[in-house]
């Protein structure tokens, strides 16, 4: 069965009109025939929205009862049972009530997708998990429920619902939103132009991204290689010198001026290593453009200026930043440079910005110039071997017809030299054979013959044609080692650079990958594995579009180990590239070999630490369950025997001692439980307004009168709080204070608000905790000192804190002052509360 299709209404903050929005489409499409059912819609009051629901299938929801009240959830079954085309699921973070079919409400979306229904929901922007911090810290307010981003990333369509702070605010002004007793207080703390102008911010850059991300897509699917300006992408051309630290602040400033503006600074390094980059410096302008919020790539290239467009292309950027060139005048003739040949070949879709600096017009730098002889200077090299003799000797023959033979050998000597120079071996040895045939016809007597009378002029040429040689033999092959010294010092660096990322913590997969990828100019990078010689390949780990599947498909691949090989597709490497690649295969290796250690290392530590609470959990049972199991057997036995006649009296303290060793149990079990509950993560508040003279009285029902002296304020403000939770959290914090408490004095239960929580402290005179027992008596199965078996299972506190965790609160000790121990219980304020915050029982309506 297909997978039905999720669409998704997306806003900033309640009341922007997601569900409204979510009702018209249904209405459209009940219109055009389609089968659209509401699953679960919740209009919140609101008449306009309530109107939207009529003529629409309703399915019916199901009750729940939880703590002695109902309510209603999704029924997910009658939903399937139904089997619509199209369901619309209102609230897709919601928690649902414990006892349904799944804990939250996009995990019952999911079931609806997988059984081939689309579904329309709504979210807001707060609820999504990667930005409840960043929400909390706008608003004050955190989330208690959210939505894993991945599940709406996956959503088909996702629509922006939006609506400025203003009219929003006024919406809210004239009842729209919420009741009328609520809309001062809202205006005034959640719905602050502040606070939804930032949240509308978020949402519309949240938008931005995914839209990015499917723009990247499109264009690699289909191949597109023109630049769609649809979005201000500035690249930065490094070349390693100081002036890039003025690009990339120029940049940075470029892209501010426009929204969602990126900067990706790119350094391109020759494949044969002849570069004139200090690493250092280079270094330094990577952590330059990090902390500008850019990013930054090492990519490959003998042409500079098509590599920097090719890359500026692949990004889709608008813009190319470039300094103004270093060369003196004088260097002009051997080229326009590489500013002015990307502004030439960039064409209309890119702007090329040219910015001044400090070392412009001051020559390259100081290590620039390439040790292997370029295209230009062997051209150069060759000109001047052939022509340059003949040239020489019209001069000579026409102008200087009497400079005498040595003269006329030293300036055929010259050229040579300069050949040389210029471009290597061959055209000097061809300067060399070309000036000794033209020194021999036109300045050796006899001359326009071959022959050489005097013996002297055999040796001068000799002489001439051997140094000729010479030089050109030295020059070329200082040529040649600059350039192999040079290559390894670049290799040494991208070595360097790949060592520094596995130390400033880049070791995933994909990132290393995407680095093998970036730097040698390659289409898809993929790292293939397979168990055996037979076995097929599977992909451990890819980047870019349409990776290989099988080293024969790829365009260069480097086996690591047998069972395992790099496979690159894009273009030929030179085999002189293939020694990097193969450390780059090697780390590779170990990369995933160390994410498997890491995994398998987790999966041993909650062996253990489940093997570690198995071995105390049995040592509980076996010895502090059998205790009162003993105590209540014999008391049952002594009362079932006929042999003894028992007083009243002494009937009634049996049966004091069954009931004792029953409540026992029953706390021990219930312990157990709740211990159970919190390790697998099934703990799920049901957070409400409630007050503290309410719960804590009820919590004290288990230790004896006159041992708690209770001090909570009338005024004190109401919390956020589970109660049946907090019930549990209190009592067992205090029963423990009780335990250990000075007999005669009893134990303090303090409540006052601070800031926005309350703290509740239960105060003891007992012996006290050191400093460095403090956190360890809220672990599991501990007893702090020598407490008897007796004393429990050691897991009275770990529930407790566990529990306040999962309300949002916290459990903490402190010393008395004076002696004991103090435990503080934090509680979070009701959201109407709270100074300055807004009304979350408003904020989480939408």
């Amino acid at each position: 069965m297909a997978r039905g299709r999720l669409r998704i209404y997306l806003g900033a903050a309640p009341g922007v009109g997601k569900t409204y929005a979510m009702l018209s489409e249904a209405h459209r499409r009940t219109e055009r025939g389609t089968d659209c059912v509401v699953a679960f819609v919740e209009h919140h009051g609101r008449p306009r929205t309530e109107v939207m629901l009529h003529g629409l299938e309703e399915i019916p929801r199901r009750e729940l009862e939880y703590r002695g009240a109902v309510f209603t959830e999704m029924d997910v079954d009658a939903v399937l049972a139904r089997g619509p085309r199209v369901a619309l699921v209102d609230e897709l973070p919601h928690t649902n009530i414990p006892g349904s079919r799944n804990a939250k409400r996009w995990q019952d979306v999911e079931e609806l997708l997988a059984a081939g229904i689309d579904v329309v929901s709504t979210v807001n922007i707060q609820h999504l998990e990667s930005l409840g911090d960043v929400v909390e810290s706008i608003t004050g307010v955190r989330q208690q429920e959210t939505v894993p981003d991945e599940v709406v990333r996956r959503a088909d369509q996702i629509e922006l619902v939006d609506m400025s702070p203003q009219a929003l605010r006024r919406r809210m002004a004239h009842g729209n939103i919420y009741k009328p007793d609520k809309v001062d207080a809202a205006l005034s703390n959640y719905f602050r132009p502040g606070n939804l102008t930032a949240l509308r911010e978020l949402a519309l850059l949240w938008v931005a991204d995914r839209v990015d991300e499917y723009l990247n897509a499109y264009r690699s699917e289909h191949r597109v290689s023109a630049i769609w300006g649809s979005r201000e992408r500035i690249v930065v051309g490094l070349t390693g010198g100081p002036e890039g630290r003025t690009l990339i602040r120029r940049a940075a400033r470029l892209a501010e001026k426009g929204a969602g503006g990126e900067v990706l600074a790119v350094y391109i390094a020759r494949s044969d290593g002849l570069t004139s980059a200090s690493p250092k410096e280079l270094a330094v302008q990577r952590t330059l453009v990090e902390d500008l919020g850019g990013t930054y790539h090492h990519v490959v290239g003998d042409d500079v200026p098509a590599a920097l467009l090719d890359f500026a292309r692949g990004v889709n950027a608008t813009q190319i930043v470039l300094g103004v060139s270093r060369r003196r005048s004088r260097q002009y003739v051997f080229g326009p440079g590489v500013g002015a040949t990307v502004a030439r070949d960039s064409g209309p879709d890119l702007d090329v910005h040219l910015i001044t600096h400090d070392e412009a017009g001051k020559g390259r730098l100081p290590l620039g110039r390439s040790a292997r002889l370029g295209r230009s200077r062997l051209i150069w090299g060759w000109l001047t071997g052939v022509l340059g003799p003949a040239l020489l000797t019209w001069l000579l023959t026409g102008a200087a017809p009497e400079v005498g033979l040595a003269n006329d050998m030293l300036l055929f000597l010259a050229l040579t030299v300069a050949a040389a120079l210029l471009g290597g071996l061959l055209p000097a040895l061809t300067s060399a054979v070309v000036g000794s045939l033209l020194l021999n016809w036109f300045f050796t007597p006899p001359v326009h013959t071959l022959t050489i009378a005097d013996p002297e002029n055999i040796v001068a040429i000799a002489i001439f044609v051997g140094v000729a040689v010479s030089v050109a033999s030295v020059v070329d092959l200082a040529a040649r080692r600059t350039q192999q010294a040079t290559r390894l010092r670049a290799e040494s660096e991208i070595l360097s650079f790949l060592a520094g990322s596995v130390l400033r913590g880049e070791t995933s997969l994909e990132a290393l990958l995407e680095r093998v990828r970036e730097t040698f100019g390659m289409e898809s990078v993929a790292l293939l594995e397979r168990a055996d010689d037979v076995a097929p390949w599977t992909c451990a780990g890819s980047v870019g579009p349409q990776p290989c599947r099988t080293p024969e498909d790829a365009d260069v691949d480097m086996p690591v180990g047998d069972h395992m090989t790099l496979a690159l597709s894009g273009r030929v490497l030179p085999a002189s590239d293939r020694r990097v690649l193969a450390a780059f295969a090697a780390q590779a290796a170990v990369v995933l070999d160390r994410q498997r250690l890491r995994q398998e290392a987790g999966r041993a530590k909650e062996l253990a630490e489940g093997n570690r609470i198995r071995t105390a959990l049995l040592a509980a049972v076996s010895h502090d369950l059998r205790t009162p199991l003993a105590g209540i057997k014999a008391s049952v036995s002594s009362l079932r025997s006929d042999d003894v006649e028992w007083s009243e009296q002494d009937r009634a303290e049996l049966l004091e001692a069954i009931e004792a060793g029953a409540d026992r149990l029953d706390h021990l079990v219930g312990n157990l439980l709740d211990m159970s509950r919190l390790q697998t993560g099934t703990v799920t508040p049901i957070v409400r307004e409630t007050d503290l003279d309410e719960v804590v009285p009820m919590a004290l029902g288990g230790v004896p009168e006159d041992s708690v002296e209770l001090d909570i304020p009338e005024t004190l403000p109401m919390v956020d709080v589970d109660r049946g939770l907090l019930e549990r959290v209190v009592a067992n914090v205090v029963e423990n204070a009780v335990k250990y408490s000075s007999a005669g004095t009893p134990v303090l239960v303090k409540a006052s608000s601070l800031a926005d929580r309350v703290e509740v402290r239960v105060v003891d005179r007992g012996p006290g905790v050191p400093d460095e027992a403090k956190e360890r008596i809220f672990e599991p199965f501990q007893r702090y000192g020598d407490s008897p078996r007796g004393a429990g299972v050691g897991l009275g506190l770990a529930v407790a804190r566990g529990f306040a965790e999962a309300m949002g609160g916290g459990l903490t000790a402190e010393d008395t002052p004076g002696g004991g121990l103090t435990m503080v219980l934090s509680l979070p304020l009701a959201p109407g509360r709270r100074p300055g915050r807004p009304d979350l029982s408003a904020a989480v309506t939408s």
